[in-house]
């Protein structure tokens, strides 16, 4: 059996197939974020220099903070526990505003 020949032209009332050349839109910029752009890494570093890991144990209650803290055991429970990592980004915005408001630089 033979396949017959395809039409030369689609029909017209199939839509037309045209490429897409516009670019998906961009996602909003975050300048009013301050937590964009930095590591949990960054954001534990900072906290345990800024109030000790015996003062950060306190604040937030996790056993990575109270029992042989350090950075690595602390980012290793973090990326695993989403409320005590928002826990840890409140206390960095707070510590953030605090900076702010007694004039000391550096985040």
């Amino acid at each position: 059996m033979q396949t017959p020949p395809l039409p030369p032209n689609p029909p017209s009332n199939l839509p037309e197939i045209t490429p897409n050349t516009q670019q998906a839109p961009k996602p909003p910029t975050q300048a009013r974020n301050p937590l964009h752009g930095l590591t949990l890494e960054a954001i534990v570093t900072a906290l345990a220099a800024h109030y000790g890991w015996e003062e950060l144990g306190v604040r937030i209650p996790v056993r990575c903070f109270t029992f042989e803290p350090s950075v690595a055991s602390s980012l290793k429970f973090l990326r695993k526990t989403p409320w005590a990592r928002e826990k840890v980004e409140g206390l960095y915005l707070f510590m953030l505003r605090e900076q702010r408001r007694s004039g000391q630089s550096g985040a």
